[in-house]
């Protein structure tokens, strides 16, 4: 009976009464190639091509039967090899050292065992991975045999790729970094990871870092920016200390106060800010405030005093100032509006002060009177006209004779009441000029 080949390394088993006088070169041959097997062993690839079968050979020594197989060749497309025989169970690792021909590589190796649409191992190029061949003959399958690595501690001394999940199912597993392990990243069950001491961070460079830089203190460092960006908000549960500027870069942008954001300071784009509605602003206690306590209305209330100091300040109303108690100035009045007034009628509505010069004799008369409403006239009667007073006017009979005649004078005047007979009291100076 012939020797067979049988063997998953293809040595020849001779069988009983078989190879005459060869038996020991046949036995040191099949030594040969079980060293040939556990050793390592390069496979060029045709250039180019798309497919590749390596077959053991029988009793023969071949590149195929090592352990250890590196597959060199260029490539311009991903090549499926197919490891024969199909029956061979064999464990190999393989190593795609394959380069690019120039198109658009590197490419990948596909490992098959069989004829068949069994499962195949893709390698990367420059990867190395450990596959099994089951045998199975036309349908045999190849599997990557650290596809699920379970270990209990796995030291690397340097990168390690893992293509797909990578599982540290121990609660409180700890991954360590560094050749005295300096820095570790601990699982706390149930809540998160934890790095270790004072370690930092860091993205990009050393500069951009998230650090507990002391117990209970959360550092985020930005060289130049840290862009917070949330699509609805940022919740801050207690104080917020910014050390710099801080800018609300959205026009319209908001601030709230309080549990139900009852205050809010509105950003009113080019403008100003708004306070809502009927909200006080209050400095060192309630009693001092600006606030409009209706639409319209600017409220400005203090306990005591409220100071304005300026160059110059001004007041302009469409309708009127109002004073409700006693008016103080220290230094001069200026500015006051004096309104000419040539024929003796005197609009109140219009300002409080005038100056008269008569052209003939001329009546004094006074409309739109407002109670307590005060001011001056000067008056220059320019040729001795006859001068008399509006029955509302209260005047001596003396002093209407003293500025008929020509001259300038002082006239004063008070009013009594908005209406009547002697409501609008004048006083007048000697004359003057």
């Amino acid at each position: 009976m012939a020797s067979t080949f049988v063997n998953n390394l293809r040595l020849e088993e001779m069988n009983t009464g078989e190879q005459s006088g060869t038996w020991g070169t046949k036995t040191n041959t099949n030594l040969e190639l079980i060293g040939e097997a556990l050793g390592f062993g390069t496979e060029a690839i045709t250039t180019n091509a798309n497919t590749h079968d390596t077959t053991v050979a029988d009793a023969t020594s071949d590149a195929g039967r090592a352990i250890y197989i590196s597959y060199t060749g260029a490539l311009d497309s991903d090549c499926t090899i197919t490891i024969g025989p199909d029956t061979m169970k064999r464990v190999h690792i393989i190593k795609n050292a394959t380069t690019d021909s120039g198109s658009s590589g590197p490419y990948n190796i596909l490992i098959k065992q069989g004829s068949g649409g069994g499962a195949a191992v893709t390698i990367p190029n420059g990867d190395t991975k450990i596959v099994s061949l089951d045998g199975g003959g036309s349908g045999a399958i190849v599997t990557d045999v650290l596809d699920s690595l379970s270990v209990i501690d796995l030291k690397v001394q340097d990168d390690l790729t893992v293509s797909d999940d990578l599982l540290l199912s121990s609660d409180g597993a700890i991954v360590k970094f560094g050749a005295d392990a300096d820095t570790t990243l601990t699982h706390t069950d149930g809540t998160g990871l934890t790095l270790n001491s004072t370690n930092k961070l860091t993205f990009g460079d050393t500069a951009s870092f998230v650090q507990q830089s002391s117990d209970g203190t959360l550092r985020i460092d930005g060289e130049a920016i840290i862009d917070l960006n949330a699509s609805t908000r940022v919740d801050v549960s207690t104080d917020l200390q910014v050390g710099d500027d801080l800018s609300l870069a959205s026009d319209g942008a908001v601030l709230n106060f309080g549990a139900d954001s009852d205050v809010n300071l509105t950003h009113v784009a080019d403008t100003a800010l708004l306070l809502n509605d009927a909200i006080k602003m209050t400095f060192r206690d309630s009693a001092l405030s600006v606030s409009s306590s209706t639409d319209g209305q600017l409220d400005i209330d203090a306990d005591t005093e409220v100071e304005i100091t300026a160059p110059t300040i001004d007041l302009t109303a469409s309708t009127k100032v109002t004073v409700s108690n006693d008016v103080e100035v220290t230094g001069r009045s200026v500015g006051v509006t004096v309104t000419a007034e040539n024929d003796g009628s005197f609009d109140l509505a219009v300002g409080n002060d005038f100056t008269c010069t008569t052209t003939g004799n001329t009546e004094i008369t006074f409309s739109n009177a407002a109670a307590g409403q005060s001011g001056n006239i000067k008056f220059v009667n320019g040729g001795n006209h006859t001068i008399t007073a509006n029955a509302l006017v209260a005047i001596n009979a003396d002093v209407l004779t003293t500025i008929s005649a020509s001259g300038t004078y002082h006239l004063a005047y008070f009013v009594t009441a908005a209406s009547g007979n002697d409501t609008i009291l004048i006083s007048a100076s000697a004359i003057l000029t």
